[in-house]
């Protein structure tokens, strides 16, 4: 077919390239958080040859939520495609939120927007923290899950911060119904 069309197969190529590109970018966000802060890794399977698998735990704050830090741990898999980054990690994540401080909006949200996300294989699967406010009990809900291009899955991991005065000097209480539009 080729030979019949030459140009044809090369413009499919290309096309298929551009695709598998994009698909590999960095997804960017306005409201994201920024890389999280390691604090420390652990071996959970040891390999002979190559790295070990782990579990990694991660801090990071809430950028739109001054007060708030959550800590997540992720498994990271080891051998020769995990080294290279080519191995597609499990959706198996753990989620702790606290408050750190007084906690300030710094502007109006969307229920169940993104806080944070990261890619957990080379093209298809990513990794969610996502927030919302439960508006009659003054808590924020923080989930984290991961995605496919094609499927989700249904593991996933939830949190809670109940909003508090912060020490004595805190005495005003900001609603976060106030903050988040449904």
């Amino acid at each position: 077919m080729s030979s019949r069309f030459p140009g044809l197969f090369g413009i499919r190529l290309k096309g298929l390239a551009l695709f598998l590109l994009a698909l590999a970018m960095p997804v960017a966000s306005a409201s994201a958080a920024d890389e999280p802060d390691l604090i420390f890794r652990r071996s959970t399977v040891f390999k002979w040859m190559s790295p070990n698998d782990k579990l990694a735990t991660y801090g990071l704050d809430d950028p739109e939520v001054e007060g708030v830090a959550c800590h997540f741990t992720v498994p990271e898999k080891g051998g020769f495609k995990g080294w290279l980054g080519l191995a597609e990690e499990v959706s198996d994540i753990s989620l702790a939120c606290r408050q750190v401080g007084p906690i300030k909006f710094k502007n109006k949200m969307e229920q169940g927007d993104d806080m944070f996300r990261k890619r957990r294989s080379l093209f298809f699967k990513k990794m969610q923290i996502v927030r919302g406010c439960d508006a009659k009990r003054n808590v924020l809900v923080y989930m984290v899950y991961s995605d496919k291009l094609i499927e989700g899955s249904p593991k996933n991991s939830t949190s809670t911060v109940p909003i508090m005065p912060w020490g004595p000097a805190d005495s005003s209480v900001q609603k976060c119904g106030e903050f988040f539009t449904h």
